[in-house]
């Protein structure tokens, strides 16, 4: 007879009932579901963050081409000449294909910032975006005078506006919480290779006419924009709001672990019963901001920092050619200390306050640009500070450009950091002024001061 105190089950089996399961969570609403299917890191989100962040390559390009296509040649005309197919682009100054770029940039952000979290979506607009910009470089090889190569310009930044702010949300919409800082530090990093691609790609072509650095820059570029369109996937989240679930259901279904799939399709029935579907018009994720003060006011620092944290960033690259330094080494030096700028905004992330460390190094940058002003021109120190005001600079940036991200909810999120991004460019389109006018007095380094 067996023995009656003895267990009905075995120990080993009991076990497996009494042991919770760490993924048995029930979510109570879609944003914990979201999170649950896609905590984590595995490589079909790395492929995906990788492949929407690649925009910033392209973006990098674009945003610092002119440095050499619009670059004052060594030589002068002695006579009268034809100068449209010179070796630079038919410039009187910089200033005037930046204020295009940087008006492009401008009017674009303000009048489309709110399309991503509204009817299209943030996949849409940035295959948009980058289709509009890689469009506009191609056809900049083909001006014949300087007014369509500015308007051109314009059309340029008015596409890529909105890519490192879709880019970014987009890629860190796909990857659980923990790994947002890293991911986001990808997509600056994979930015910084584009600029570092230009002088290299620049002195390939240094005795062909400009026309080539542009075709060569967007060629790849529409083939990217192919590329993402059919590869990349929207954010579930979004779609939830736009009333696409069974697009979210793949979605979700393609990231989240196998052993997930029998029980999202139950949670997911039970939550969509209680989700109402918000289908916004153009400008109601900015009529959201405006409407609640503590969203407002948030909004409004940020754009703040982000108008001064631009002036420095593009000005100090878009200036570099003051400084007397040999421009293809001097804007490799000023792309190679981004990289290290990202590595130390990922330590500071995860270990320092995000207010903190955006005051600090904003400081710092501004005080080493007063330095680099005082040691003058023509000398190492003037070069060394200059590095070190755009490292802190870089630095600030990126962990505002995290920190803006994450302050805001998944409705507005894209707008808020569109407008925090075209702060960046009213702070750019001061820049062109400062380098001329630092070109025109004997001490280059004075605009940095500014």
């Amino acid at each position: 007879m067996a023995n009656s105190t003895s267990p009905l089950l075995s120990k080993s089996d009991s076990s497996e009932l009494e042991i919770p399961d760490a993924d048995a969570t029930h979510p109570n609403s879609l944003d914990e579901l979201v999170e649950w299917c896609i905590r984590g890191l595995d490589s079909r989100q790395i492929l995906q963050a990788m492949l929407v962040s690649l925009a910033w390559f392209f973006d990098g390009q674009q945003a610092y081409i002119s440095d050499f296509t619009d670059a004052e040649p060594t030589w002068h005309c002695t006579g009268t000449a034809n100068i449209r197919h010179g070796t630079r682009a038919p410039m009187s100054a910089t200033s005037r294909t930046v204020h295009g770029l940087g008006m492009g940039l401008l009017t674009s952000g303000f009048a489309f910032a709110t399309l991503a979290d509204s009817s299209l979506g943030r996949k849409n607009l940035l295959v948009l975006s980058c289709l509009i910009m890689s469009l506009a470089a191609l056809a900049t090889s083909f001006s014949p005078d300087v007014w369509v190569y500015s308007a051109l310009r314009f059309v340029s930044g008015f596409g890529r506006a909105l890519i490192g702010t879709c880019a970014a949300v987009l890629s860190t919409k796909m990857v659980g919480k923990n790994s947002r800082g890293l991911i986001g530090m990808m997509g600056l990093f994979i930015n910084t290779l584009g600029l570092l691609s230009l002088p290299a790609i620049a002195y390939l072509l240094r005795d062909a006419s400009w026309r080539y650095l542009y075709v060569a820059t967007s060629r790849p570029a529409l083939i990217y924009t192919s590329v993402t369109f059919f590869l990349v996937r929207e954010s579930p989240k979004w779609l939830f709001m736009q009333g696409c679930d069974k697009e979210a259901l793949v979605t979700l279904n393609r990231f989240a672990p196998p052993t997930k799939h029998s029980r999202l399709k139950q949670y997911l029935s039970r939550l969509l019963h209680e989700q109402e579907t918000t289908k916004s018009g153009l400008y109601s994720s900015l009529k959201y901001t405006l409407d609640r003060r503590w969203a407002a006011a948030r909004l409004l620092k940020v754009m703040a920092v982000g108008f001064g944290t631009g002036m420095m960033d593009y000005g100090i690259l878009l200036g570099v050619g003051n400084l007397g330094f040999n421009l293809y080494l001097s804007v490799t030096f000023n792309a190679l200390v981004i990289l290290p700028s990202y590595v130390a905004s990922y330590f500071l992330i995860d270990r320092w306050k995000r207010k903190d460390s955006v005051l600090s190094f904003t400081m710092l940058s501004g005080s080493l640009g007063i330095i680099c002003a005082i040691v003058g021109s023509g000398s190492l120190l003037e070069i060394g500070f200059e590095l070190g005001s755009f490292f802190c600079t870089c630095v600030a940036y990126s962990v505002l450009l995290i920190y803006t991200i994450e302050l805001f909810p998944t409705r507005v999120r894209n707008s808020a950091t569109s407008m925090m991004r075209q702060a960046v460019v009213l702070g750019v389109l001061l820049d062109p002024t400062l380098i001329s006018a630092g070109r025109d007095m004997r001490d280059s380094g004075s605009d940095y001061s500014l």
